[in-house]
């Protein structure tokens, strides 16, 4: 990643305790190496991790009017709620996938999240995903 920090890094460094949040995004298939990453690391979260975050970072609000948190200029960002699809924030986290000490969001609503957002990025990962034989 040429001099950026590993975002992955970053999050376990934060010590966040498990149960409140869920790597989201594209996050699932950077640690699976489906994709490598790129620019940040969206992570839904609630209740205690909620409001460590936002004690610890900078809230901003989407044009929505719904808040989210940056953590280290930008480099992670996190939400309780999500642009694209619609989505049970409990069930994303509930259900999340632990890998390598961190949760991440189970492969089949990575899925419905890139095709609601349907952003070229979103189209060329479901792609990557069908090549390495990932399907939810």
């Amino acid at each position: 990643m040429s001099g950026r920090p590993d975002l992955l890094e970053l999050l376990r460094g934060l010590e966040l305790p498990g149960g409140d949040y869920a790597v989201f995004g594209s996050g699932p298939l950077i640690v699976r190496g489906v994709v490598e990453a790129t620019n940040d690391l969206d992570i839904i979260c609630r209740g205690v991790v909620w409001e460590q975050v936002r004690s610890r970072g900078t809230e901003m609000w989407f044009s929505e009017g719904n808040p989210y948190v940056e953590m280290f200029e930008g480099l992670l960002t996190f939400g309780t709620t999500w642009k694209y699809g619609v989505f049970d924030l409990d069930v994303l986290i509930d259900t999340a996938e632990w890998i390598d000490g961190l949760p991440f969001v189970r492969l089949e609503h990575v899925v419905s999240y890139k095709r609601a957002a349907g952003r070229p990025k979103d189209l060329a990962h479901l792609e990557a995903m069908a090549a390495a034989g990932l399907t939810a």
